[in-house]
């Protein structure tokens, strides 16, 4: 048989990010993927194991049990003073889905979408299966965006996407930048799309909310890399009424609800003990700080991350591939956009040991 498949899939390659994932040999030391490598916390997960135990394994609400919307305005309340209501939230099957479904409410075919770039491979895919047409918002030499380039190009667009912390670069963006931005595009009639899934792995200035500075935002988060629990796919996202309601109809159709079990393991996330992400945060911000030392050990010159767990190395394309088979995985810069071909990612969501070891064999692939 012959087959024919729509455009819309055929214009959007695989994420370059799992493509060095799966390739992966069994002796690899793993820099690619941005997975936290710690273990779901116990309480979470007993949470999780009781609502399985008393039955609670049916469909949900489509916008999520009302418990854990309830703790999600608590939390936005608490920790970025903004001012949700259950009614303003749709539970998700992860942050990926809630961009989806933003992007299909909010972009017809043709309409501009602003993303990072480089930036988090989803954005730009994404539009392009709306039927949106992504462009690249440059980012200034220190891989923070370019504020007023980015406001050059917002007459006519449809969406910008913010990310801070930032996926690749471990950018934070200021609060005058974030409140810029957020600004003009609300001058501009452009929608703002805040994707905070890093909030909590900050090394120094504040995480700012876009949605402080203006009605034009969704927010989206997750408990994907602040709790470890980045299989259980549950995220959210948070906007007017009106939006939730169009977001509302996609989600029905695509996914229903997000899985049961998951929501009760994040209803505790958010209500338990909240010392596990300290932990994390404290942790991470050691493996910066020895495989940036490292790098830089090795000549490579290149911002610190302020966030995330990402550092954005400038390497030329033939060292990356080098590096690669010495069995260290990491993700070349193509892969998040156009403006980064000689650039690659390093995830040090991985061991103090296993960066130890990925140094060395750095160090060798570098000679030869």
């Amino acid at each position: 048989m012959n087959m024919k498949f729509s455009q819309r899939v055929l214009d959007v390659d695989l994420s370059g990010i799992r493509k060095s994932f799966e390739a992966a040999g069994s002796d690899s030391i793993n820099l690619g993927l941005g997975q936290p490598d710690f273990d779901t916390p116990q309480n979470i997960k007993d949470a999780a194991i009781k609502a399985i135990s008393e039955g609670k394994t049916g469909y949900t609400y489509n916008t999520g049990i009302p418990e854990l919307r309830n703790a999600i305005c608590e939390k936005f309340r608490h920790e970025n003073s903004l001012s949700y209501t259950p009614e303003q939230l749709i539970v998700t099957a992860g942050a990926s889905e809630a961009l989806h479904l933003v992007m299909q409410s909010l972009v017809d075919e043709g309409d501009l979408v602003l993303c990072p770039d480089p930036g988090f491979v989803s954005y730009a895919a994404l539009a392009r299966f709306a039927g949106g047409r992504p462009i690249g918002m440059p980012l200034t030499q220190d891989l923070h965006i370019d504020v007023e380039k980015a406001k050059a190009l917002m007459d006519g667009a449809r969406v910008m996407i913010l990310n801070s912390p930032a996926n690749p670069t471990g950018s934070v963006e200021s609060r005058e930048s974030i409140k810029a931005l957020v600004e003009y595009a609300d001058d501009a009639g452009v929608m703002v799309v805040t994707d905070e899934v890093y909030e909590h792995f900050i090394y120094g200035n504040p995480h700012w909310s876009a949605a402080r500075f203006g009605e034009n935002v969704v927010t989206i988060n997750a408990v994907s890399k602040t709790y470890a629990m980045t299989g259980w796919r549950l995220g959210y996202l948070a906007a007017s009424e009106d939006i939730v309601e169009q977001c509302l109809k996609v989600h029905q159709y695509c996914q229903a609800c997000a899985t049961s079990i998951s929501q009760y393991a994040a209803l505790e996330a958010y209500t338990g003990d909240q010392r596990p992400v300290k932990i994390m945060r404290d942790e991470y911000r050691i493996r910066r700080d020895m495989i940036c030392k490292g790098l830089a050990d090795l000549g490579f010159d290149f911002p610190v991350p302020e966030g995330a767990f990402y550092a954005f190395v400038p390497m030329e394309p033939d060292l990356v591939q080098r590096i690669i088979k010495k069995g260290i995985i990491i993700v070349p810069g193509s892969a998040f956009g156009k403006n980064a071909p000689e650039y690659a990612r390093f995830s040090y969501a991985t061991s103090r040991e296993n960066i130890n070891m990925a140094l060395g064999r750095i160090q060798t692939a570098m000679r030869d």
